[in-house]
């Protein structure tokens, strides 16, 4: 079926029902594409002519049946960082991504693109990070990413061509999740805030552009490994400011004393009542930035979106979909987090001192 061409495979995107793996199958089917999806949920928008296998993916007989017949693995399914439960974490993103390599392997799959994440580089000690950087987790949610990546690279010892790739922070019409709270505070007005004055150099990628990426590597033959982010982007500050800008609602970027804050997100979320992750508190003061040559050199890619323009495009979208963004029902990255405290945090952020 032409490896390395546009020639139509059947791929298999797991974790198709949630924010990136649709997009990622739209995508796959506007290129004239045979996409099936497992997942444990049906999305409302998946395309009619798109084969759905519903199952736990730690179940080996519902893997099997969904690779049974194809070319590509998309694998996306992961227990996202805010998962209480450890051994829930390390069974969803390192145990499922050995069991779909290995099943992959036995059916003679050609190729799988296993989505990864920045997190597995923890802090970097220098930026930009770059194809050569050696990861260095500090969390449960980037160890298990990073587990799961040397579960990649023994299946390319073993024969099998697999690509990773790295996503900085995703942005893109309809992605939630904390953002949603973000969106909220600046469309009613409220003041946003940054950790510290905010002059980190912060770079996120656009869904659109990672799924660009996502096709461009199972285009490609042989295993690789590709960090991907935008190539205009500033400091964090900057970014917030732009926005407040671009929504015109007199919201103003609030700067608070970073590790004060730091150790509030982490007390209050582990008492349940803010959504943070570890990885939130880690690094919301923190520069972290890809160099991204080695996607043109490679893939010949360059990336579409610019941060400003990918949040003003997010906020739009949020602005014009609000009813619709808590819907319980949805994939975490599909509906705007649970405030719990920060609700309050929203009424007093006026009184903060702005960034400078």
């Amino acid at each position: 079926r032409g490896r390395g061409t546009r020639a139509v495979t059947t791929s298999l995107v797991t974790g198709g029902s949630g924010y990136f793996g649709s997009l990622l199958v739209r995508r796959l089917v506007d290129r004239g594409h045979e996409v099936r999806v497992l997942d444990i949920a049906d999305a409302h928008d998946r395309p009619p002519d798109v084969e759905f296998v519903e199952g736990d993916i730690r179940e080996p007989r519902i893997v099997a049946a969904a690779v049974a017949g194809c070319d590509r693995v998309f694998h996306n399914v992961a227990q996202v960082p805010l998962a209480k439960d450890l051994h829930l974490l390390r069974s969803v993103n390192v145990d499922v991504t050995r069991l779909l390599l290995d099943t992959a392997m036995a059916a003679g799959v050609s190729k799988v693109v296993h989505t990864s994440s920045s997190a597995v580089f923890g802090v970097p000690k220098a930026n930009p990070v770059l194809p050569t950087t050696v990861p260095s987790p500090m969390e449960a949610y980037g160890h298990a990413k990073l587990a799961a990546e040397w579960a990649c690279l023994d299946a390319a010892r073993d024969g099998l061509d697999v690509s990773i790739v790295r996503p900085r922070t995703i942005l893109g019409h309809g992605r939630l999740g904390i953002f949603g709270i973000l969106f909220e505070w600046i469309a009613d007005g409220k003041d946003p805030i940054v950790l510290g004055d905010g002059t980190n150099r912060y770079q996120f990628v656009h869904s659109d552009d990672l799924a660009d990426v996502c096709v461009l590597a199972a285009e490609r033959e042989g295993p690789g490994v590709f960090n991907v982010g935008t190539d205009r982007f500033g400091t964090m500050r900057e970014t917030l400011e732009a926005l407040c800008v671009h929504a015109g609602t007199d919201a103003t970027v609030r700067s608070l004393p970073a590790g004060p804050a730091s150790l509030a997100m982490r007390l209050t979320a582990g008492l349940g009542v803010t959504p943070f992750a570890p990885y939130h508190w880690m690094m919301y003061s923190k520069s972290m930035w890809f160099d991204i040559e080695h996607l043109d050199d490679q893939l010949g890619w360059a990336p579409t979106w610019s941060t400003d323009e990918m949040f003003a495009q997010s906020y739009d979208w949020f602005v014009a979909n609000r009813e619709s963004t808590d819907d319980a029902a949805a994939s975490h990255h599909r509906r705007s987090s649970k405030q719990g405290v920060l609700k309050l945090a929203k009424r007093v952020s006026g009184y903060l001192p702005p960034a400078r």
